[in-house]
């Protein structure tokens, strides 16, 4: 079996946990995906299938991705999404008007450093272990490319966007820094992938459908 798919993938577990499901599933030993989605997040995981699949599936990390997030304004989160420790900043309740002007200062190509609690490999250990075992990292800002924001509802504290971004963006990094410009700090609070290239969330399958 050769192929490349898109698997909704459900709030709850990791990235390879839905490729170890694939391969007991289908019986194919070499299986990988295309962008990491946390365990909180939802929605659109590229997976190849076989050999020869797997080779192009550096392809699909590079493309489009889109995502539809929701942020809580007022309070940060030490993981930068709802898995962590809050602490409330401020209970400042910016304008409509406030918060369409700071999107602005994120589209284009921006400096944009990672989340504590991420994959990034620093030494060749992944940040999020270190920060797991209470050690903080000096995470260095790199350039990513995020195409288009849209604001899609505004009730405070929560607001909903819509993102179309280059590869490596991390969702949760925005979200933090949104709240920074706009000085009542901010976190993650849900984050659906709705495509990664052609591949739209209304076409993804379950893992369980997965048949030999």
């Amino acid at each position: 079996m050769e192929n490349i798919i898109a698997i909704n993938k459900p709030k709850g577990p990791t990235s390879f946990d839905i490729v170890a499901q694939v391969r007991r599933r289908t019986g194919v030993k070499k299986v990988g995906h295309a962008g990491t989605l946390d365990p909180l997040a939802s929605g659109v995981l590229v997976v190849a299938i076989g050999r020869e699949a797997t080779k192009k599936i550096s392809e699909e990390v590079a493309k489009e991705k889109e995502y539809v997030a929701d942020i809580r304004l007022g309070v940060i989160s030490t993981t930068d999404d709802e898995e962590g420790a809050k602490s409330i900043v401020s209970e400042y309740k910016p304008e409509r008007e406030e918060i369409l002007e700071a999107i602005k200062g994120f589209i284009g190509e921006i400096q944009q450093v990672p989340p504590q609690f991420s994959a990034i490999k620093i030494s060749g250990r992944p940040a999020y272990k270190t920060a797991r075992q209470g050690g903080k990292l000096e995470l260095v800002a790199r350039p990513v490319l995020i195409k288009s924001i849209e604001l899609i509802e505004y009730k405070y504290p929560d607001l909903k966007i819509r993102v179309v971004t280059g590869p490596g963006v991390y969702i949760r990094s925005l979200a933090r820094d949104l709240g920074q410009m706009l000085g009542c700090g901010a976190y993650m609070s849900d984050l659906v992938r709705i495509r990664v290239g052609e591949y739209q969330l209304e076409d993804a399958i379950k893992a369980e459908e997965i048949t030999r």
